[in-house]
């Protein structure tokens, strides 16, 4: 049987079970099903992968069943494998396999073990349907599955009311999102006849030049479906505009967020351009609307992620960020490079969250970084994945040498930026550098205030619980007080550590730690010569995305401007540590100064309280109306309501004739007599 059948679908048979079988079959039982379902698929993903890149591979199509022929509209169930679907494949089941190992020792205490195992293979099953699909309405089944699965996996711990709203936000977001995605589809086969992926992308080319009407105005055709296509990819992706549910999200448990809003889910809309990308190709418009939007984008989360204190909420705006470093690269036709940095960034941002993870684990659930320091001699192996991947993120590396991952992805995108030689191309290669520089910065402000400096455990209030409970006191009673200065706590543990010590987390949080960081560290160096290289992407392409050999030899040639990446690593670099390291007071003295620039930048530039006056209050204002004028004071009035009281008020009127007495029975019977004789000799 073909081994794609195995890879898609042992997710879904693992899910059924755990899901089914749940506390009945126990904890153990689930885990085990469906982690090595899961191994299973990565396992076989691996070799198809390195057929492609060996160049003994072909582009296959396995039919599953047929689905819908109705009049025109003819599509089949199809698992199609080419160069695309097999970089998905590797990165889909290797990030989800070692995100299941790993949530044996995160989820450990959880009573709701089997559900949390059920949803994540139902997450990658609903994933890796939607990168096999040979058609849209397959891949738009893939596309709505993941939604659903990142929904319940945010609202995982559905007591808590900010992970409800969370989920919803993001739900709701993604609606909007969708709408369009559903109507390019919808436009495509307008225009095509057909949902079939490979038929819309041989003609695409030839539409290149025609119009459509669209809202009493004629555009051009290909414009039109690509940027609608792309609101879709704006949702999944989290791109400016429909980015402000990405870091709610986090209310997850950190190895959702590691698997869905880091490594895979959020790569989908990155993943559906790259594989329309004849379509994007045919039009300058839509290619420049996604360069824009990429490029704003990059910029936008880098800023907000320079504040943030929550350490998952600044890989969650890091996230945001490097999203659209690869859709930039999408835009100036560089579409083997946004691959090339979709696989690196899954290995390191994977890394950072399940690191981010490891120091939770150790901090006692504690998240802001502002109660970390001197950690890295309490959890020295957590210290190095997470450097390891800081080191990725930011781009280390010396040309010609040896680089991290993200050295060789980031700097082809950059490269290929600005050698587009296009004006947007110009501007989006300029916001990138600068968010390269505030990238740098970020990362190694979390690194610098987590793991060195002073222990700072003393004043937070996850620690004195834990403390408390350690030594028997009444949790309860000091819940009272959760709130109050911490300045006694600081005289009474002057060490700093108040009586707690961080502990290394168990090893299978380390394994997946481990193999993620060797992805960090090594996937740009393999990888590189297949996903851009002059001579290499053709081959290893093969038309499953466009590769344009002109912007990559370009690329390789635009000189001096090529060290602008490490030199604005570098300095991002020295500037975290000297605000964090050498000269700790900087970091207030400049809040102090720029204040106004702080707040705007921590309140993430004011998006939440936009939409919350343009959008979330009109809706309400509008809900209410309906709820309380149409459904209570109209329908409910006069329906349900209105009819119960005639009824009532007839049954009122009818007790009044039951008087009990014989005489006024017969005066009743009487009187209908002589109703009805009358009735009759009227007639």
């Amino acid at each position: 049987m073909n081994p794609i059948l195995f890879i898609v679908f042992l997710p879904l048979l693992a899910a059924i079970v755990g899901g089914l079988g749940n506390r009945a079959l126990g904890n153990t039982v689930v885990k085990s099903i469906t982690t090595g379902a899961l191994f299973l698929s990565c396992a076989l993903s691996w070799p198809i992968f390195l057929k492609f890149i060996g160049g003994s591979a072909e582009a296959s199509v396995t039919p599953v069943l047929q689905w819908v022929h109705s009049g025109g509209l003819e599509f089949d169930w199809a698992l199609r494998v080419d160069t695309l679907t097999a970089v998905m494949l590797v990165v889909i089941t290797t990030v989800s396999a070692l995100v299941h190992l790993y949530s044996w020792g995160y989820m450990d205490e959880d009573p709701d073990q089997p559900r949390f195992f059920a949803y994540l293979s139902l997450f990658t099953f609903a994933m890796l349907m939607l990168v096999t699909a040979d058609n849209l309405v397959q891949m738009f089944f893939g596309w709505e599955g993941v939604g659903l699965a990142s929904y319940l996996l945010i609202g995982f711990w559905f007591k808590k009311p900010s992970a409800n709203a969370a989920a919803i936000k993001a739900f709701v977001v993604n609606r909007v999102g969708d709408l369009g995605f559903m109507m390019g589809i919808f436009g495509t086969f307008l225009v095509f006849g057909t949902v079939s992926i490979p038929e819309i992308l041989h003609a695409a080319p030839g539409m290149a030049g025609s119009t459509i009407g669209f809202l009493g105005h004629r555009f051009d055709t290909m414009t039109v479906l690509c940027i609608l296509l792309f609101i879709g990819a704006m949702g999944k992706s989290a791109q400016l505009g429909l980015h402000t549910w990405l870091p709610d999200a986090m209310e997850g448990p950190t190895p959702v967020s590691a698997l869905i809003h880091a490594a895979t889910m959020v790569t989908a809309g990155v993943f559906m351009v790259c594989r329309l990308s004849p379509m994007f190709h045919a039009s300058p418009a839509a290619s420049s609307f996604v360069t824009f939007i990429g490029a704003a984008t990059c910029i936008f989360a880098a800023t907000v992620g320079t504040t943030q204190t929550d350490i998952k909420r600044v890989i969650a705006y890091s996230t945001c960020s490097q999203l659209g470093y690869m859709f930039f690269a999408a835009g100036v036709g560089a579409y083997g490079a946004a691959m090339f940095h979709l696989v690196t960034h899954a290995f390191f941002k994977a890394l950072l969250f399940l690191g981010a993870g490891s120091v939770i684990h150790a901090m006692h659930h504690e998240q802001d970084m502002r109660y970390y320091g001197g950690l890295r001699k309490q959890i020295p192996w957590t210290f190095a994945a997470m450097t390891a991947g800081t080191l990725a993120i930011t781009g280390v590396g010396i040309a010609g040498i040896f680089g991290f991952a993200g050295f060789y992805s980031k700097d082809a995108i950059l490269e290929a930026a600005f050698a587009s030689g296009t004006e947007m191309g110009r501007f989006a290669w300029a916001l990138g550098v600068f968010a390269a520089l505030l990238t740098s910065f970020y990362s190694w402000r979390l690194v610098f205030l987590t793991f060195f400096g002073k222990p700072r455990w003393d004043q937070s209030e996850h620690i004195q619980h834990a403390v408390h409970d350690a030594h028997g006191h009444d949790s309860h009673a000091h819940d009272d007080h959760a709130h109050d200065d911490h300045t006694h706590a600081n005289h009474a543990h002057g060490d700093g550590t108040a009586g707690y010590h961080p502990h290394e987390s168990p090893i299978s949080m380390m394994i997946p730690l481990g193999v993620l960081s060797l992805g960090a560290v090594l996937a740009g160096y393999v990888f590189a010569p297949h996903f851009v290289g002059l001579e290499g992407a053709t081959e290893f392409w093969k038309g499953a995305v466009v590769v344009d050999t002109h912007l990559i030899e370009a690329a390789e040639h635009i000189g001096a401007w090529s060290l602008a990446p490490t030199i604005v690593m570098l300095t991002g670099l020295f500037i975290a540590w000297y605000s964090y390291i050498r000269n700790p007071g900087f970091p207030a003295a400049f809040v102090d100064q720029f204040g106004v620039l702080y707040r705007f930048l921590l309140n993430k530039w004011y998006f939440d309280e936009l939409y919350d006056v343009l959008f979330v209050r009109p809706a309400f204002w509008l809900g209410r109306q309906f709820w309380k004028i149409g459904d209570i004071g109209i329908i409910d009035r006069f329906g349900p309501n209105g009819a119960a009281w005639v009824v009532a008020q007839g049954s009122r009127a009818a007790t009044k004739l039951q008087s009990g007495y014989l005489y006024s029975y017969a005066l009743v019977m009487l009187v209908g007599l002589v109703g009805a004789v009358s009735w009759v000799i009227a007639r």
